[in-house]
């Protein structure tokens, strides 16, 4: 209690001081806020007090963040922070991580740190307190997770995924298995086939065949993993599967320095025994590698690697794999490491460098040296491409002249251990997967993690395949980000709920579109300036013949990289310092991680060695190598070389594999899913999209920190190395807070948006249901509603049913939000109502079970009750068995009667028989019919199988046609485009050309002219001098004054550029002062809107417990009110006793005054007993006296009291007697009464065939007679009845031997009514069968219809496409052969006017060689200046023709590529027109297959209408004969009803008759033969119809009769049966 007091003490100091956090480079410190005057510090800043050391600072708000009291400090879920920021959240984690509590919720998903040492939070006494619990009354841990994704999974039926995210090294795979051995163990499966060890031998063999020691884990995966649990109806595991892709297989022949190959190469040198050792050639290792395989040196290596390759066989043992497919194994592995020994050189030709040991690797693999050194170096293209340098080589390595070879034989290893990990997941697949049916799945994915070197202190750059897996991570954030932030987001807008939230960020697309935005251009390989992704440039560099790393960067860099003076901020790509390096910003810019791109072009091109390698294994002269890959190879196991373990015998796994087929089969993946680069993409899609159609359970693995060196790398393997992957030890709490690298965990919170989700989380309302759902859900917890619409209410309005239903709870309004179809809670709130559920639901069910209980007891009681009767009842028949059991009668019939039932079990023996005969003929003619059906089902499917795929392949072609369409359709597009600027080029060169010819002619006019001027008049030239002169001196005024011009605007201009240039500095300061303080700005207003949020919140919260509170309040009210009116009742009551106390005093008194009364009467006997008993001795007195008259009276007593017990017996046996008589007297009235209501018509009819039964009946009179008379004389009454009771005798068995008759001619055959039920049965299966035939085929001739209508729409749009191509096919012919004839028009033109220059120049020349006379040199110099005009033309005239050239020789080439074009259309226009042949031979075939099908409708039509007719007249006749079949049988009751009086009437008569003598006198024996001669032609006619099996209802009838005979004819077992 003092304790309690102490923490609310410190709670309210904690209230009283404003506590902060002040964020720092180290990390952070808690401080508080020291209050101080206004104005006394700047603006925006803070006085604070650190709490460790007491010193006070002036630090800036933005620096401060608000601490959460110490209750809060190891928060099981971080949504439920009273202020939720970076920093709180980050105290949070490091306070649970120091107390070991590693697993913390952060809303819907988990957050995990990984622990440094390996707990007991994992025992199996762990894993069952989470059994069953909801997840808001468990702790957070991983199990909690998986149970509630097995939760949902049971309750929605809908697939679950559980995805873990992080770095490398922070226990994502461990926590795999947590979940797997959780859900084996507690799901539990059909039969134990899936066990807690199964799971660990498959961990084992996954861990040892696909982990490796890295950087920054001693035992990291190098693979991507889905493992797919399948469950059935009732919850248990049915299948189970795993999937892989991703694998680094090249890790096998080269990795990074100071990291190590795959596990099992160590496993298998350390700890294979000698004869293991010899078959596998390892009793000496080679001194080197070329992959770098060598065996450890230590011993402590030696003995763990050894000790791990015995737990890896017992795995392998314990999966079912085989002694000879684990030594196939074995044998691959070793051949591996040879060729490693064997290495690669040139020396003329590619070659083993040691053949020793390639000998060995050829022997293990089963095949011969040369078909080895065949697979590996022949078939190579001559110019491979450079050697990757990302990892960590020498530099004499690159560019040497074996490259060729070591690649070569690199891609033979990687090949066959590509192929052996397919094996190996084959392997495990074939032990999980059962054949049992599921109902859904539960998918947990895992990947290897980000990966940076720089975290790892390496310097290098990061490798293409680490690349790979963070690219993978990438993509599960983005998907991460759209299901948190995007669906929740849309969601809120579809359902009109408005949310203030900020805004947020973008997902990391960006990243991702810098490795895999795709092309719209599927087929081109040329460059263009389209955006694509880091995986397609690979792919076209590597294909272009000038490809290298250095285009690509420079290509990638063109499309990604920020702006000169951009930051890091806006773009996620930047250059680096070192050569063929560059940056990229993972995890939204947080992670900056640096690659080496050298030789990655070598990934993507494909290498032939590595295809030969699954040749080569399935060649293999060994069976057990052989055997295993022929067998595979059939299979679809594996999806374009890159995703493993697709098979599965489950309907949920084949499902998953069509699904990834279909991702690689469909869109650009048709096209590009044989390229290295392009899988990498389809893989991750196939992954995403697998994942994407369940409901996710996100799980954030984060690292504690980063402290591991390359001497501490060691090979481990199992689960327990995984628990000590960052310490070794594990520490105090203390020390445990101090382990956390803050900056790091700062990262990561910040990479994976955790604080926003919680925010969303806390913000929003991230629990929904539909409104019909939650009704039917929540219904329970308000049954006044319920009795108030009745059990049978029809719900009209939900919406209005869910509102009343939320009223009746009485919620918090601000708890829930109604939507247009769902209704919306805040976090915890649905939580509470499904706790307030499971209660009210406890409750109706223990009222269920007390109602159940008492109802029972009841029953048995009253079973008790049934019980003692029967006991009564037979023991009073076992006394009265013991009365009669010495009767001869009873003796006789004891032994008459087991023959009887002896001779009726024989006949219903062979009845049954029959029927049983009857059951195997209709039994074999179902399973005839039902094997029918079964074949045409499977007619029909494999119909339906076939058109389908046929329709999937035409789809598929129509598709990738569409493509290539596109593509052509866009590249002739652009060549249009071309055409049309060279053309317009063409049309501004003739047009240049026309005014030059313009020109030329008019200078030779005006030359002419001149010359002809100077000619005929010398003087006139000094005129055109002077006024040449003048114009130059013009045009040099001009000149300067346009110069001087020029400079002063030019002064102006420039000094006008240095003013805006100052302005536009001073306007840059001011925006980037303006963005700095919008920037503080923002992170204000960002901290205020959180801070404001999370007080709206914790106001929410105190709201919501106020009215907890109120609600509480009332409760109490109407307690304590319930509590006051009890009281009064007691009062009451009190009240009522006490007068009840005073009326029973009263009743007391007035028995006392009567018991005195009483004992007053009692005295007074008592003297009246003492006089008596004084006359008792007077008696005594006389006794001597008369002894002897005593003792005659004793005798006398004697006597009477034998008399008394005789009469007494008399008189109970009268009694019983009297009982039985009165029990069957009444029995027979009613009886009697029944059979005149019923039959009184019938007695009537009969009345005449009455007396002539008499009649044949007065033959015999005269020993009647005398049988009368003898008898008169003894008793007339007697005589009379008897008389009486013979004539009724024998008119009974004259009815019944007419209705015998009767029965034998007109009774029908119930076999034929059998047969006619058989046939009805028949006919309405034929016509139910023949209705669905029907459907069936009117479906499939719909699906033909609507194929024929696209068939014909892609037909018409191809013609359209072909007219419009033949359209511009002749237009462009056209304009081709107009610019042929304007080329030529030019040509002449051309070559006339160099003819008429040449011989003008030749005149001229002719002309000069003269001799000249001085008054012609002045003509001669303005000849020399015209020939130089002349020249000059000349010149520009060829410069033109030069140009004319070119371009017409750049026609010709745009002919010949528009001919090209043109030849391409043309075979695309026959290909078209082939595969319209095709579509019209396949609507031929199709309307075929329709006629026949309407045959074959018509056909079951008359079938059906047969059918019908026939079911008509069978039902008819059923009818008739069910109608005739009941009056026939009621006769048969009434003549059995008869026979029964008739029985009783001759019991009657037996037991009445004193006389045995004249019973068993001759006329008796007369009768009884009489009687007995019907009887016996009754059963003759019995027999008869039996034997003939033709009337089943007369054997019926006859066995009834005979069990209706048996209890009636006790007596007279051997007359009468």
């Amino acid at each position: 209690m003092l304790r309690d007091k102490e923490q609310i003490a410190a709670e309210q100091a904690w209230y009283g001081s404003e506590k902060v956090w002040l964020v720092h480079k180290n990390g952070f410190s808690l401080a508080t806020v020291v209050k101080t005057e206004t104005g006394s510090l700047p603006e925006g800043k803070v006085k604070i007090k650190l709490e460790h050391d007491g010193t006070v600072l002036d630090v800036d708000e933005d620096d401060i963040e608000k601490a959460n009291p110490p209750s809060f400090d190891r928060c099981e879920d971080l949504a439920a922070l009273l202020y939720l920021n970076e920093t709180s959240v980050m105290h949070s984690l490091r306070q649970r991580y120091g107390g070991n509590l590693v697993h913390t919720y952060a809303g819907s998903n988990m957050v995990i740190i990984n622990p440094t040492s390996t707990p007991s939070m994992y025992s199996e006494k762990v894993m069952h307190m989470f059994k069953g619990c909801r997840r808001e009354d468990t702790a957070p841990h991983i199990y909690a997770v998986s149970q509630s994704a097995y939760r949902n999974l049971l309750t929605t039926r809908q697939d679950q995924s559980i995805v873990l995210l992080g770095k490398s090294g922070s226990g994502k795979t461990t926590n795999c298995q947590h979940l797997v051995q959780y859900l084996v163990s507690i799901a539990g499966s059909t039969g134990k086939i899936f066990t807690a060890e199964k799971w660990q031998a498959v961990y084992t063999i996954l861990e040892a065949f696909g982990n490796s020691a890295t950087s920054m884990n001693n035992n990291a995966s190098r693979f991507s993993q889905i493992v797919s649990l399948d469950f059935d109806q009732a919850g248990q595991v049915a299948s189970a599967s795993i999937q892989t892709m991703l694998l680094e297989k090249l890790r096998v022949v080269k990795r990074p320095e100071t990291e190590s190959t795959f596990n099992v190469f160590y496993y298998m040198m350390a700890g294979a025994d000698s004869t293991l050792r010899t078959e596998l050639h390892f009793n000496h290792f080679a001194e080197n590698s070329a992959f770098g395989i060598v065996p450890q040196t230590k011993s402590e290596d030696k003995q763990k690697a050894s000790q791990q390759f015995t737990k890896l066989q017992a795995a392998m043992k314990v999966l079912g794999i085989s002694s000879d497919e684990q030594k196939a194994l074995w044998l691959i592995l070793g051949a591996i490491y040879h060729l490693g020994a064997a290495g690669a050189t040139k020396a003329g030709r590619k070659q083993f460098a040691r053949h020793e040991w390639a000998q060995k690797a050829a022997y293990l693999l089963g095949c011969t040296l040369e078909e080895l050194s065949s697979s590996i170096f022949k078939h190579q293209p001559k110019g491979t491409l450079q050697r990757s340098t990302s990892f960590c080589q020498g530099p004499d390595d690159v560019g040497t002249g074996d490259n060729s070879a070591l690649e070569c034989l690199e891609a033979m290893a990687a090949g066959l251990y590509s192929e052996l990990f397919t094996l190996v997941i084959s392997l495990v697949n074939r032990a999980l997967k059962s054949s049992q049916h599921s109902l859904c799945s539960l998918l947990i994915v895992d990947t290897p993690g980000f990966q940076n070197p720089k975290l790892a202190k390496r310097d290098r750059g990061a490798t293409f395949e680490e690349l790979c897996h963070n690219y993978t991570q990438e993509r599960l954030q983005t998907l991460f980000h759209e299901r948190t932030f995007v669906q929740e987001l849309e969601r809120y807008k579809e359902e009109n709920i408005e949310l203030a939230l900020d805004d947020i960020e973008s997902s990391t697309s960006l990243s991702v579109s810098a490795i895999d935005q795709a092309s719209t251009q599927v087929r081109t390989l040329a460059r263009t300036d389209e955006a694509r992704g880091l995986l397609w440039l690979m792919e076209e560099e590597a294909l272009q013949p000038g490809g290298s790393e250095e285009t690509l960067l420079e290509r990638l860099f063109s499309y990604y990289s920020p702006v000169d003076g951009e930051s890091k901020g806006p773009a996620l790509l930047l250059k680096s310092e070192k050569a063929h390096h560059f940056l990229l910003g993972h995890s939204h810019g947080t992670d900056w991680v640096e690659y080496d791109a050298s030789g990655w072009l070598s990934h993507a091109k494909q290498n032939p060695a590595s295809q030969n390698a699954a040749i080569l294994l399935q060649d293999s002269q060994k069976k057990n190598i052989s055997g295993l890959f022929m067998g595979r190879s059939g299979g679809a196991t594996v999806l374009s070389g890159s995703i493993a373990g697709l098979e599965g015998g489950s309907q949920l796994a084949l499902r998953r594999a069509t699904s990834m087929r279909k991702t690689f089969t469909t869109g650009v993946a048709a096209v590009k899913k044989k390229s290295l680069c392009i899988q990498i993409k389809l893989q991750v899609d196939a992954l995403i999209d697998t994942v994407r159609r369940s409901r996710v359970h996100f799980v954030h693995c984060l690292l504690p920190k980063t402290e591991t060196s390359a001497g501490d790398l060691k090979v481990l393997g199992g689960p327990s190395s995984r628990s000590g992957e960052i310490v070794a030890h594990r520490e105090s709490c203390d020390n445990g807070l101090m382990q956390l690298d803050v900056c790091l965990l700062r990262a990561q919170l910040r990479g994976s948006k955790l604080l926003d989700a919680l925010r969303i989380y806390r913000q929003g309302y991230p629990d929904h249901l539909v409104f019909s759902e939650f009704r039917r859900r929540f219904d329970v917890l308000t049954p006044h509603l319920t009795k108030k619409h009745g059990r049978n209410y029809i719900v009209t309005d939900e919406r209005k049913a869910v509102e009343e239903l939320l009223e009746s709870l009485e919620l918090e309004k601000s708890s829930y939000h109604m939507g247009l179809s769902r209704v919306f809670f805040r976090a915890g709130v649905l939580a509470k109502l499904e706790e307030h559920r499971d209660i009210q639901t406890r409750r109706n069910i223990t009222l269920f079970q007390a109602a159940c209980r008492g109802y029972l007891a009841r029953q048995a009681f009253k079973k008790r009750k049934i019980q003692n009767l029967a006991i009564r009842c037979i023991q009073k028949n076992i006394k009265k068995n013991r009365g009669v059991k010495g009767w001869p009668w009873w003796k006789l019939f004891t032994t008459v009667r087991p023959l009887i039932e002896v001779q009726l079990s024989e006949e219903q023996i062979r009845g049954k028989d029959e029927e049983i005969q009857q059951l195997k003929l209709k039994l074999e003619k179902v399973e005839k019919e039902r094997n029918e059906l079964r074949l045409n089902s499977d007619r029909l499917e494999s119909k339906i199988t076939e058109l389908s795929s046929e329709l999937a392949d035409e789809r598929n072609t129509g598709e990738s046609a569409s493509q290539l369409l596109e593509s052509e359709t866009s590249e002739r597009l652009r060549l249009e485009k071309d055409m049309k600027d060279l053309q317009a080029k063409f049309e501004a060169m003739k047009k240049q050309m026309e005014s030059m010819e313009m020109e030329v002619m008019e200078a030779r006019l005006i030359r002419a002219s001149e010359l002809n001027g100077e000619m005929d008049d010398d003087d006139t030239g000094g005129e055109w001098r002077l006024k040449y002169e003048r114009a130059i001196r013009e045009i040099e005024f001009t000149k300067k004054r346009l110069q001087q011009e020029f400079d002063d605007k030019l002064e102006v201009e420039q000094q006008n550029k240095r003013q805006l240039e100052r302005k536009l500095t001073d306007l840059q300061a001011d925006n980037e002062e303006v963005q700095r303080v919008a920037q503080q700005l923002k992170k204000k207003c960002q901290r205020l809107t959180a801070e404001l949020q999370d007080t709206k919140l914790h106001l929410e919260g105190q709201q919501s417990r106020n009215h907890d509170l109120e609600k509480k309040q009332r409760k109490f009210d109407s307690e304590q009110t319930q509590s006051q009116e009890e009281v009064q009742r007691e009062k009451s009551q009190r009240e009522k006793l006490s007068r009840e106390k005073d009326m029973l005093t009263g009743e007391v008194f007035s028995l006392r005054q009567q018991l005195e009364d009483k004992d007053l009467e009692i005295c007074a006997v008592n003297l009246k007993l003492e006089q008596m008993e004084a006359e008792l001795q007077d008696l005594n007195s006389q006794e001597t006296k008369d002894e002897a008259s005593l003792a005659k009276v004793k005798k006398q007593l004697r006597d009477l009291e034998a008399k008394v017990k005789d009469q007494e017996e008399e008189l109970d046996e009268q009694a019983g007697t009297i009982q039985m008589l009165e029990q069957a007297k009444l029995r027979l009235e009613m009886e009697m009464e029944r059979l005149r209501q019923t039959h009184s018509k019938e007695i009537e009819s009969k009345d005449d065939e009455v007396e002539e039964i008499r009649q044949s009946c007065s033959k015999k009179p005269v020993y009647k007679l005398s049988l009368v008379f003898q008898v008169s004389h003894r008793d007339v009454e007697t005589e009379k009845r008897l008389r009486k009771d013979l004539k009724r005798t024998k008119a009974l068995l004259a009815d019944a031997q007419i209705m015998l008759d009767h029965l034998k001619n007109n009774a029908p055959s119930k076999r034929e009514i059998a047969q006619l039920k058989n046939q009805l049965e028949e006919s309405e299966f034929t016509c139910a069968a023949a209705v669905k035939a029907r459907k069936s085929m009117e479906v499939e001739i719909e699906d033909l219809h609507v194929q024929m209508d696209d068939i014909s729409k892609s037909k018409q749009a191809l013609e359209e496409q072909l007219s419009r191509l033949q359209r511009e096919k002749n237009d462009m012919q056209s304009r081709m052969e107009e610019d042929q004839e304007d080329m030529n028009e030019l040509m002449k033109k051309h070559k006339a006017a160099v003819a008429q220059v040449t011989l003008r120049h030749s005149c001229l020349s002719d002309r000069y060689t003269e001799p000249l006379s001085k008054s012609r040199y002045d003509t001669y110099h303005d000849t020399e200046a015209t020939i130089r005009c002349i020249s000059r033309y000349m010149t520009a005239l060829n410069f033109t023709s030069a140009e004319f050239r070119k371009t017409a020789v750049y026609q010709t080439l745009l002919t010949i590529v528009l001919k090209e074009n043109l030849e391409k259309l043309t075979e695309e226009r026959d290909q078209r027109s082939a595969s319209e042949n095709r579509e019209k031979e396949q609507n031929k075939r199709l309307l075929r297959q329709i006629r026949d099908v309407k045959e074959e409708m018509a056909e079951l039509a008359k079938k059906e209408a047969e059918a019908s007719r026939k079911k008509h007249e069978l039902e008819m006749d059923i009818e008739s004969l069910e109608a005739a079949n009941q009056s026939l049988q009621a006769d048969l009751k009434l003549a059995f009803k008869r026979i029964g009086d008739l029985q009783a009437a001759i019991e009657d008569e037996m037991e009445s008759d004193d006389n045995e003598d004249l019973i068993n006198s001759e006329g008796a024996s007369d009768t009884d033969s009489e009687v007995e001669g019907r009887v016996d032609g009754v059963k003759s006619w019995l027999s008869k119809n039996k034997g003939s099996a033709k009337n089943l209802s007369d054997d019926g009838s006859l066995k009834s009769s005979r069990s209706v005979l048996q209890p009636h004819f006790p007596l007279l077992p051997h007359r009468m049966v």
